[in-house]
């Protein structure tokens, strides 16, 4: 993560005022330290980010109520607001709270798609469906999101039970980082599976918030 708290607006100095153009983006918080360097990279001083706990994607029903109230929360002070998820296991339903508000959304079924770019994820669909996949967030939280929320640190005799019917694991690269790419093998490692480091870089995440900032 980025040190930042959960749920916590980012503000950036030098704003114009509503009616110039301020962008407000509700992003899941696994996305924050990615938002923030591109933000940075390309100088959309315009553009602010509100970031909403990472664990919802440990219950993604609940991700459209929460993402519905930040929007009703922070939507006001904004020209447009956008939404930095993909569907992330909502069956549709984050989609029709975005339609409902007027608020655009990362197009993809989750962020493993997007960071490889969709079109390539879903070309490569078919022979990947027994691949377990870790971005640079999940690289540096397993711990926190995979192995003890699993229950795999009491009772390590369940890996199979979870994890039997995978084949790999792919660690889809944000960035060139050894420490993380030792981190990522010594997940597949514990997990029993074969290593495939890939790097992606930010793929349509880039994409989209490219588009949105010259909007």
């Amino acid at each position: 993560m980025t040190g930042l708290p959960d749920d916590a607006t980012l503000t950036t100095d030098g704003l114009a005022p509503t009616g110039r153009g301020k962008v407000l983006l509700i992003a899941c918080g696994a996305l924050a330290r990615e938002i923030l360097a591109l933000i940075r990279l390309n100088g959309w001083t315009h553009m602010d980010v509100t970031c909403l706990p990472a664990i919802l994607h440990n219950t993604p029903d609940a991700i459209p109520d929460a993402v519905s109230e930040a929007i009703a929360r922070h939507g006001g002070s904004y020209d447009a607001v956008k939404v930095v998820y993909a569907d992330c296991g909502t069956g549709g339903r984050l989609q029709a709270v975005c339609d409902a508000a007027g608020a655009e959304m990362i197009e993809g079924p989750h962020c493993y798609s997007f960071f490889e770019g969709n079109a390539v994820f879903a070309a490569r669909a078919e022979d990947e469906f027994r691949a377990f996949y870790l971005t640079d967030f999940l690289a540096r939280q397993f711990d926190a999101f995979v192995w003890r929320p699993l229950g795999l640190d009491r009772h390590p005799d369940l890996r199979d039970s979870y994890f039997g019917h995978y084949e790999k694991l792919v660690y889809q690269a944000q960035t060139d980082d050894a420490a993380l790419d030792a981190r990522a093998r010594d997940c597949a490692a514990r997990l029993g599976l074969a290593y495939e480091r890939r790097f992606t870089g930010y793929g349509d995440l880039a994409t989209a918030l490219e588009g949105w900032a010259a909007r």
